[in-house]
């Protein structure tokens, strides 16, 4: 099966990062995990709950590329820093899923970035 990439290379301060925004291997598409950027740098101030949407949107954005919709997704994975932004970021999570949403792990994590939350999705979409 053929392996796919979706998106424009990842720029971070002039530098290309060696990840993919997606990949689409047959039926699923695979997203990067997404951290909140804002004018195309990490978004370190805001509340959880507005860097939620901002991923969310980012999220989105990706996977209509990749011709899908948040109603393709069927698993996300999302890392917090703190387990104070859980109850924030769950109701604007659920936001984007009000119905059937996907099966998801959310964990309290170190993260590589001074931001709030990533979040990961995966989609089924057959071609």
């Amino acid at each position: 099966m053929a392996k796919e990439t979706i998106g424009d290379p990842i720029v971070v301060g002039g530098n290309v990062i060696p990840i993919s925004k997606a990949v689409r291997v047959g039926d699923f598409v695979f997203l990067s995990g997404q951290v909140p950027f804002k004018d195309g740098a990490p978004m370190t101030t805001g509340t959880v709950e507005e860097q939620t949407h901002v991923v969310m949107g980012m999220i989105k954005a990706i996977l209509a590329d990749a011709g899908c919709t948040l109603d393709d997704v069927v698993k996300a994975n999302a890392w917090l820093p703190s387990k104070g932004d859980f109850l924030g970021f769950n109701k604007v999570y659920g936001e984007y899923f009000p119905k059937d949403p996907p099966a998801r792990s959310t964990v309290i994590s170190g993260l590589m970035v001074d931001v709030k939350l990533e979040v990961e999705v995966t989609a089924y979409k057959p071609r």
